[in-house]
């Protein structure tokens, strides 16, 4: 039930004395308390505060430091005062960015070595733990250069923009939902995976001549330009271009694995993000901030649990599916004529001369010639890519700690 506020009552102004005499039995609020019982407290809306985990926005009056400042002072800022809050925000863009950095760019030598183990069906040294890894980085960046660790960057990032730009344009055109509402069915979720699907499917060729540059050795190939991936890709599907040999597998066959890794790792990601998000912030939501708690702590709770989060995630989707990715490049990479460096000795180069008919024969030929193990050659580079992910993390969050801590 609503409290009856008095007729001349204009927000925290009582219209009494000076602009308006008051009606009958109406009477001067003397005091900010008297006035209290008349001002309710404003509505929670997302966004609009900097509220932490489990906290309400305070009633007025309340022993806050908002509410412990009167109707005439400057409600206290905290630590630090204007600059704070201004480095905190700085920081937070800094956290973002510094995760962006190590996914896109300082993990690329790992995704290079990675696929090209996985393509590598000669390879005898499967390179499961990270220390063989980084020998081979070694090798390769001491007799190509360190180009050859770096090769195909640009192309991942056309490739992610070409997924984005038809992710949009497809729900933009169709009922196809972008993002799935709080109150979703099972119609919408299907037709949001059916949107992943077929962006997947788009960007299929793209994909595959962006892998093409990500494995193709250093010692032979010419200097691609930025584009390539975008001409290659339209040439693998009017069927002019680089010439391949009868071995090229059809987009059509391409299309289901294609489209399953992306669904796939659409969701378990989804899934793991979901629930890391959910118990940090049951646990944060036992810890709530009192005037004691310094604002670092409460800064850190706020930035970092959406970047460990995206980690894990990450994390579980790449490790569930890299046997299905394995298959993937492979049904990619067969018939492109694509030459690869030796992952065994990372000074020689080999030829991929694969004859798969299909994705079931791919994960028949792998089984039986290569065991259980063929499916995840290269898996150590995935150690050395998350565990580099997690040092800058780190790094990140120490350094935005003392600057904080200087500021306050």
């Amino acid at each position: 039930m609503h409290p009856r506020r008095p007729e001349g009552f204009d927000g925290l102004g009582y219209r009494g004395g000076g602009r308006e005499e008051p009606g009958p039995g109406a009477r001067p609020f003397g005091s900010a308390s008297e006035l209290g019982h008349w001002v309710t407290s404003p509505p929670d809306i997302p966004g609009s505060r900097n509220l932490h985990w489990g906290e309400k926005t305070p009633p007025y009056g309340a022993g806050t430091p908002l509410g412990g400042a009167g109707l005439n002072e400057e409600p206290n800022l905290g630590a630090g005062g204007p600059g704070a809050d201004q480095l905190n925000r700085f920081a937070g863009f800094g956290i973002g960015l510094a995760s962006l950095f190590t996914e896109n760019v300082l993990a690329h030598p790992c995704i290079v070595l990675r696929r090209q183990c996985q393509v590598n069906y000669h390879a005898r040294n499967y390179h499961l733990t990270p220390f063989t890894i980084v020998n081979i980085m070694y090798s390769v960046n001491k007799t190509q250069g360190p180009r050859a660790l770096w090769k195909g960057m640009g192309s991942t990032f056309i490739v992610q923009g070409i997924t984005l730009g038809t992710e949009g344009i497809i729900s933009e055109f169709t009922p196809l939902p972008r993002e799935l509402s709080h109150k979703w069915n099972l119609k919408q979720i299907g037709g949001h995976l059916l949107l992943k699907g077929l962006t997947h499917v788009v960007a299929m060729p793209f994909y595959s001549a962006s892998l093409i540059e990500t494995v193709q050795s250093e010692i032979i190939r010419d200097n691609p330009g930025i584009l390539d991936c975008v001409k290659e890709g339209i040439g693998r599907v009017v069927g002019m271009g680089v010439p391949h040999s009868k071995r090229l597998l059809p987009l059509m066959v391409l299309t289901f694995p294609t489209a399953l890794h992306g669904v796939l790792h659409y969701i378990i990601s989804s899934i793991i993000q979901k629930l890391v998000l959910f118990v940090l912030k049951r646990d944060n939501s036992h810890n709530l901030p009192t005037e004691s708690s310094t604002s670092v702590q409460s800064m850190l709770d706020a930035y970092f649990p959406e970047l460990i989060a995206s980690f894990a995630a990450s994390l579980c989707a790449d490790v569930m599916l890299y046997p299905l990715e394995t298959v993937l490049h492979r049904l990619h990479i067969q018939g492109t004529r694509t030459i690869i460096d030796n992952t065994d000795l990372g000074y020689e180069v080999l030829p991929i001369n694969t004859q798969y008919e299909g994705m079931k024969d791919c994960i028949n030929t792998i089984k039986r010639e290569e065991g259980m193990l063929g499916f995840y050659k290269g898996f150590g580079a995935v150690i050395v890519q998350y565990t580099l992910h997690v040092a800058v993390l780190q790094l990140t969050k120490i350094i935005y700690s003392t600057l904080l801590q200087n500021v306050s």
